[in-house]
């Protein structure tokens, strides 16, 4: 256990707290604005005036249009609007869709679905850094391709794609062939408060953002929806959110959540130079005095709270559960695949060997030098353990 049995949180990419500016506004509108924002009395006026003012603010930060940002309740469900929206939406344009390989499940298995319906999908590899070729998304397009979607940063071994580079290459071909379609859409809930989250200069058309990554409330998420785009909603009901997502909208998190995605756009540049000189020291730490170990992922084009590392002989599964015996917490990848056994589809794309086992350790806004130093000494001492029983 580590000294005054005090813990150690490095999973910042499964979930953040709530920065305490959020935690106090989400919860004072919760209970100030308890009328419903589609009701015409002033009670449903005021809640109506404050969802519309999130809405306006996360516009801001993003540079678009207020009414292209609907509001949804997780990253999840922003991934399947986008992927199912526009493919049930547009099926009779084509039904042809291009993904990466490594994207998270709430694309790959919306995927899943549609090609049960069938729809035609194409999954491109990745390099063993985890990095998507440009060029083949563009060879990948065809007269029906109606989607792409490539994620703009992994959230399991934290590489960076190249998404102004791929957005250009699917504006030039819409425009060789006179045609709105593809449409292009990038989940980017692990790039907020990193990288550059402005659409226009991205050449995207749909964006993914979720609360839970960026210090925010839990159970929102929003999506960013160029003017223009059909969608076929997921659920039906009501008109909320121009007919995108029925059910009465929750004031209290999508005042949270434009407010933590706006501070995450103001601490961005601090953070990330920070988060960089803490990951590359505990990086280096790590490749030169533990024996038989890697970096998933570019050593570079990464992201700056995202550390993945490989282990020769050493089940990943049981480093974590040691390390949280000693009171640390990392992961073996995304929280949403926890239940499942083996290695990640992510892992398997990068071709990690299967005798090698895999931790991420994602920092954030609390991590601090001498928990990293803490942590480090745990981490070499726990692989050798494993190593020697093994």
């Amino acid at each position: 256990m580590l000294n005054n049995n005090k813990k150690i949180y490095l999973d910042y990419a499964a979930s953040t707290p709530v920065d305490r500016h959020v935690s106090k506004i989400v919860s004072n509108t919760s209970v100030k604005l308890f009328g419903n924002p589609s009701s015409v009395h002033s009670f449903g006026y005021e809640a109506k005036k404050f969802l519309e003012g999130a809405r306006k603010k996360i516009a801001g930060v993003l540079g678009v249009k207020s009414g292209e940002v609907v509001f949804t309740g997780s990253g999840t469900e922003s991934n399947n609007l986008a992927v199912l929206g526009v493919a049930h939406f547009y099926k009779n344009k084509g039904r042809h869709i291009v993904v990466s390989a490594i994207e998270h499940l709430a694309v790959l298995n919306s995927c899943k679905v549609l090609e049960k319906e069938g729809f035609k999908i194409t999954y491109l590899p990745v390099n063993n850094k985890g990095i998507v070729d440009k060029e083949s998304v563009g060879k990948a397009i065809k007269k029906d391709t109606i989607l792409v979607s490539i994620m703009q940063a992994n959230n399991e071994i934290g590489t960076i794609q190249p998404i102004k580079e791929i957005g250009r290459i699917i504006s030039e071909w819409r425009k060789k062939n006179n045609t709105n379609l593809p449409y292009f859409h990038t989940d980017s809930c692990q790039a907020a408060g990193f990288l550059n989250i402005r659409p226009h200069a991205l050449s995207v058309d749909l964006m993914t953002f979720n609360g839970a990554k960026i210090y925010g409330p839990k159970g929102v998420g929003c999506l960013y929806k160029k003017s223009g785009i059909g969608l076929t909603p997921l659920l039906y009901g009501g008109s909320q959110e121009k007919g995108l997502r029925a059910g009465t909208e929750n004031i209290a998190l999508a005042v949270g959540l434009a407010l933590a995605l706006e501070i995450a756009e103001d601490k961005k540049k601090t953070e990330v130079m920070r988060l960089e000189n803490s990951r590359d020291w505990l990086t280096s730490q790590c490749l030169k005095e533990i024996p038989d170990v890697r970096l998933n992922g570019d050593i570079r084009k990464r992201l700056p709270n995202n550390i993945n590392l490989s282990f020769r002989g050493v089940d990943g599964e049981m480093l974590m559960l040691a390390l949280d015996q000693k009171g640390v917490a990392v992961s073996t990848g995304s929280a949403c695949t926890t239940s499942e056994t083996g290695q990640s589809h992510v892992m398997k794309a990068i071709n990690n060997p299967s005798d090698w086992g895999n931790i991420r350790i994602s920092l954030g806004r609390g991590t601090s030098q001498n928990e990293l130093k803490s942590f480090f000494s745990v981490l070499k001492r726990e692989v050798a353990r494993i190593r020697k029983q093994e």
